[in-house]
């Protein structure tokens, strides 16, 4: 089985697309998959299907729910016959438990849960040093969204709160893949990629502060700054505040010419093969544009 959050909801089992069409189902789904390998109470199910108003028969109408899913997730077509021995599940992927439900899948059947473990090793390479390594990892792992979290779900308020925790995770992988190209000075490549993302989301200080870097570096420092005051107006108007320390200090040090803002070690960029960013990043910044900060 493979369920894919990270876009439009996709359940696939033995090769064959089984997704529920039903909303009440899909948000059962859903919220299952998020909690996958945990019991989730009936209550929470109930919270993210009606939230403060069920019907008189919720634990019937919830039970149907679960009922349709199941025969969802055990689909066979007649023309599969009797698939192999390996390929048969050990027990039931949906499972109840007293006051809940459990579906239980391996970490390679969620998008999600794969993301999260690319990120991860991503984050160690890079802090290794291992600089190049992970930027392939971290650009695995952002491969993985075929658009904003739960897109095509009409999420109830669980699952609100999952989506956009998700879409945060997403974003923070984004900055880490950007860290590393810019140490591996790949300013240029990243221009319009941050010119587009910083114009989405204003109020998004990383994605200001890496194109107020990489045009700096790309020997536009005039244009780095102009980036500063257009999001420190963004900042003051949108949410009255002032731009972050870390931005302020990247500024002053544009107005310096500071030293420390070039690229690092030329042994470490000989070493690096250069990449088309616009080709091979497409799909990865879709989700950003797509939602407002």
């Amino acid at each position: 089985m493979q369920i894919n959050l990270l876009g439009p909801l996709s359940v696939r089992v033995n090769g064959i697309d089984v997704t529920p069409t039903a909303p009440k189902t899909r948000r059962v789904l859903a919220l299952l998959a998020i909690h996958a390998n945990r019991v989730v109470p009936n209550q929470l199910l109930i919270e993210e299907l009606w939230d403060d108003k069920p019907p008189p028969s919720v634990t019937t109408t919830l039970q149907t729910y679960v009922y349709q899913l199941r025969k969802h997730l055990n689909t066979r077509l007649p023309s599969m016959g009797r698939p192999p021995q390996s390929e048969r599940p050990r027990g039931e992927a949906l499972r109840t438990y007293a006051g809940g439900y459990l579906l239980s899948l391996s970490p390679d059947a969620l998008d999600w849960l794969r993301f999260e473990q690319l990120t991860q090793r991503g984050r160690a390479e890079l802090e290794r040093g291992e600089v190049v390594t992970a930027v392939r990892t971290l650009r695995e792992a952002l491969a993985l969204w075929q658009g904003p979290a739960l897109v095509d779900i009409n999420p109830g308020p669980l699952l609100q709160v999952e989506a956009l925790r998700l879409d945060e995770i997403c974003k923070s992988a984004l900055e880490l893949r950007m860290d590393a190209d810019l140490r591996l000075g790949r300013h240029h490549e990243l221009l319009g990629e941050l010119t587009g993302l910083a114009a989405r989301q204003p109020t998004h200080e990383g994605f200001q502060g890496k194109l107020m870097l990489a045009l700096y570096r790309a020997g536009r420092r005039s244009e780095a700054l102009d980036a500063y005051q257009r999001a420190r107006e963004t900042l003051v108007d949108e949410l009255g505040v002032d731009p972050c320390d870390d931005l302020q200090h990247l500024h002053r040090a544009i107005l310096a010419g500071d030293p420390a803002l070039n690229v690092p070690g030329a042994n470490t960029l000989r070493n690096a093969p250069r990449v088309d960013a616009d080709n091979r990043i497409k799909r990865e910044v879709e989700w950003a544009q797509a939602r407002p900060a």
